[in-house]
């Protein structure tokens, strides 16, 4: 059994995106995103949690996709920022999104 780390450090990014980009809708371009860091869940030691979300018709939300995702430590947050296929997503969420906020914490 491994041992449990003293802390958790919390990644949570929310993504507004743009009505049209790519060639495609909104509602495409968020479809895309999920499934292109889905792709990017356990890519690296020390990831706990990594979830997605498209914001859903009928509930309240104010950006359009969600990433809630946990880390051991800041060396395995970094090490997940600099992977090959985390930064290779990196172009097509540029190109589509209107706005991004981010914030990590520890828990």
């Amino acid at each position: 059994m491994s041992a449990t780390p003293e802390f958790t450090l919390k990644h949570i990014v929310f993504w507004k995106l743009k009505e049209h980009a790519e060639g495609a809708d909104k509602a495409s371009n968020a479809l895309q995103m999920k499934a292109m860091l889905d792709g990017c869940a356990g890519i690296v030691p020390g990831m706990l949690k990594f979830e997605v979300a498209i914001a859903q018709p009928g509930l309240e939300a104010t950006y359009d996709v969600v990433l809630n995702s946990e880390f051991t430590s800041q060396a395995a947050l970094d090490a997940y920022q600099i992977h090959p296929t985390h930064v290779a997503i990196k172009p097509f969420f540029g190109a589509v999104r209107e706005a991004r906020q981010c914030m990590d914490y520890l828990s």
